[in-house]
């Protein structure tokens, strides 16, 4: 789309929790990320978890962890129902926040709740950040802690029989990217199920989704692109649009987008595109909620159900692998 273009906005099917949240949202008049820094943006993320994401679930297990990383120890973060369990598949969790901001803190909530909901150990990966470490350190991160992982390290203190990939955002890319990372060169163990939530899937901010959603949704245009700036990825690189990797040895996918999202018709393109490949895919766009859902499900409580679903289509595609 050329800059002199302009778009029809149609009215969109907004839930009401969706409303209310927006409403008092926009009714701030903060400044953009790209306006305060980096720092200042991730105080902001954490102040807004803190308002709007609902209270972490209890679980037996919750313990910090770090594994050899390709700039030093990456910090892990281990969540279980159970003090021990038998041999079994072991969740890895990326973080969103355009890969600039969040961190293990910013996603525990929604971590403990994946665990408790999955009855499987979850493995949250706290990989660098930029600007101060551009692409493709977070990529790099990821990949080397679920290659740690499946190995079944003693300090892990679990035997890994296989392995789901899972995040937000950001975090949905760099599922998407690990998971082609261990298709072209296997781990210890298989990657059995991969679930990206409304992902970064390809780094095109044209599609009609990035312009009929750019402002007053939560997540904008301009923050993408500041966000971009930051990351400096290659345009067009694998590991940036995973859209553009290898498609054809992806596992069995749960895609999920938010149907008010800049992201959603690039995650859209991703899941046409896997399914041309052949690959067993479940697509689940939630209807009338924004990006960032999963995170905030104190302030929109639909946003239960929605997690409940994706991580019930999780369960299907684990039995269906003999889980």
């Amino acid at each position: 789309m050329s800059e002199t273009e302009t778009i029809e906005k149609p009215q969109h099917y907004v839930r009401p929790d969706v409303r209310a949240f927006l409403d008092m949202m926009n009714a701030v008049e903060a400044p953009p990320m790209s306006a305060v820094g980096a720092e200042m943006a991730r105080a902001g993320y954490v102040a807004m978890g803190q308002m709007a994401e609902a209270d972490p679930r209890p679980l037996a297990v919750i313990r910090d962890l770090t594994c050899p990383g390709p700039a030093g120890d990456i910090s892990l973060r281990l969540y279980d129902t159970r003090e021990t369990r038998d041999p079994s598949p072991v969740v890895m969790f990326y973080h969103g926040g355009g890969f600039v901001i969040g961190d293990l803190e910013t996603h525990h909530s929604l971590c403990t709740a994946i665990c408790e909901q999955l009855d499987l150990p979850v493995v949250a990966v706290d990989y660098r950040l930029a600007p101060e470490a551009p692409f493709p350190a977070a990529p790099d991160d990821c990949e080397a802690a679920t290659r740690w992982v499946a190995g079944s390290p003693a300090e892990l203190g679990r035997t890994v029989t296989g392995l789901v990939s899972t995040g937000d955002s950001a975090g949905g890319n760099l599922t998407i990217v690990v998971t082609q990372a261990l298709a072209a060169n296997p781990a210890a163990v298989p990657m059995l199920v991969q679930a990206p939530l409304y992902p970064v899937a390809d780094d095109n901010l044209d599609d009609w989704s990035y312009h009929a959603f750019a402002e007053g949704f939560l997540l904008t245009r301009e923050t993408m692109i500041w966000f971009g700036e930051c990351y400096a990825a290659e345009q067009g690189h694998p590991r940036s649009a995973p859209i553009k990797g290898d498609l054809a040895n992806t596992p069995p996918t749960v895609l999920v987008t938010a149907g008010l999202d800049p992201l959603r018709d690039g995650g859209r393109a991703y899941g046409a595109a896997l399914i041309q490949a052949g690959v067993d895919v479940t697509y689940l766009e939630m209807k009338g909620t924004i990006h960032g859902f999963a995170q905030t499900r104190k302030a929109l409580p639909s946003a239960n159900d929605d997690l409940a679903a994706i991580l019930a289509e999780v369960k299907v595609k684990l039995a269906k692998a003999g889980v």
